[in-house]
């Protein structure tokens, strides 16, 4: 729900409801490449390509990794306070962004890992569950994204 701050404030019920947002850490990293190199592989021509990888890559990562750093702290403290179980996750404004930021990069490797293409076409009932679960938090991180572009973001 959003907050008076401009930010949003998440409601956990349970243990599943941490894993749940949990796992955004988890699938952003779950690519054998990270991001900025699968980013980076689709820069064209090669003369572009190789400064690419050597002078943007190591800047995007250092700041991917600070990013789900942010987040992942934010998470287990927000867990610690809750003991696991019912509680709360505050998102203010000014880390927005790293939220905002955490959560593609966990759709992006989702739909690197899976290619789901776009979640239109997608019948949820067709999907095996090895797919279906990941759907299913892509579609969650995206919902979140949303908020947070419509109240901590704009």
């Amino acid at each position: 729900m959003p907050t008076l701050d401009g930010g949003l404030r998440i409601e956990f019920e349970d243990e599943s409801d941490w894993r749940l947002l949990g796992g955004v850490i988890d699938d952003a990293v779950s690519c054998d490449r990270t991001l900025a190199e699968r980013l980076g592989a689709s820069v064209g021509g090669p003369e572009v390509a190789d400064d690419w990888l050597e002078f943007v890559v190591p800047e995007l990562e250092r700041s991917f990794e600070a990013g789900l750093a942010r987040v992942g702290r934010a998470l287990k403290s927000a867990r610690l306070d809750a003991a696991g179980v019912a509680g709360f996750l505050w998102i203010r404004r000014a880390d927005a962004l790293h939220w905002y930021g955490a959560l593609n990069q966990a759709r992006l490797t989702l739909e690197e890992i899976h290619r789901f293409g776009s979640s239109e076409d997608v019948d949820v009932e067709d999907l095996p569950p090895s797919r279906r679960a990941p759907f299913l938090r892509s579609q969650f991180y995206c919902a979140v994204q949303s908020l947070l572009l419509e109240h901590a973001m704009g």
